[in-house]
């Protein structure tokens, strides 16, 4: 922090006035790496709202899908959050995996259901920096009612896994991110042309919304890179 002095300075003043407000969002645990014997984590949830939110995160009737993380819980599709807004009639939000089912303003960009690469990455990149502060003793189930525990390294590595499976051929040769379009997935000529997708069918996984996003979908990138160099990891380790 030496090289952000003002923020060195806000943050030690936080941790001096324990009953501050933001105090809360500090957390701390003895560690050998800094010279004060502590290393802290800036949080917006404690621990216990963290398990709280990846209970319904790692649930795969509500966000947690095969392909990666949804937008908005699947469990919205049969009970649609309501309310009214300024007297006018009743709104609905409702799951919807695909394009949006009504106009919208922007576009047809629909964030209630599908899966969006730049929201999942930014959970990826956050479960990631937990664990480095939990460490390995700290597990949650995943999925969520599977019995399975994981720490949350191992958490985002099932999600990481998971998104690439929206580009890698499955066992029958068939990408998700390519729909039931034959060409695209038969044909020799095209089934090696990938499309970077604006975001993808919270169920099926299949590309929709602009076809040539290559801003945040390309992320996919560095998420095959890590399950690649995780295989090779765990193939050396069996050598």
């Amino acid at each position: 922090m030496d090289m952000l002095p003002g923020f060195k300075k806000r943050f030690s003043y936080f941790l001096r006035h324990k009953n501050n407000g933001p105090r809360q969002h500090i957390l701390e645990k003895e560690s050998t790496k800094n010279k004060n014997g502590l290393t802290y984590l800036l949080t917006i949830p404690n621990e216990e709202q963290l398990r709280r939110i990846l209970k319904y995160l790692l649930d795969e009737n509500e966000f947690l899908s095969e392909y990666g993380l949804r937008s908005l819980s699947k469990y919205h599709e049969k009970h649609p959050f309501t309310f009214n807004f300024d007297g006018e009639e009743e709104k609905k939000v409702i799951y919807v995996p695909a394009e949006s089912l009504c106009g919208m303003y922007g576009g047809n960009s629909n964030w209630r259901g599908p899966i969006w690469l730049c929201i999942n990455y930014l959970l990826v990149e956050a479960l990631e920096r937990y664990h480095r502060f939990y460490g390995d003793s700290w597990k949650v189930e995943c999925p969520t009612r599977s019995g399975q525990m994981m720490t949350l390294l191992e958490v985002s590595r099932e999600i990481t896994r998971r998104l690439t499976k929206l580009f890698l051929r499955d066992d029958q040769g068939r990408r998700a991110c390519l729909g039931d379009d034959h060409r695209f997935q038969k044909d020799p000529h095209w089934r090696d042309l990938l499309l970077f997708h604006e975001y993808f069918h919270g169920d099926s996984g299949q590309g929709l919304g602009a076809s040539h996003q290559t801003g945040w979908t390309a992320l996919i990138i560095r998420h095959i890179e890590d399950m690649a160099t995780l295989r090779t990891e765990n193939e050396q380790k069996e050598r």
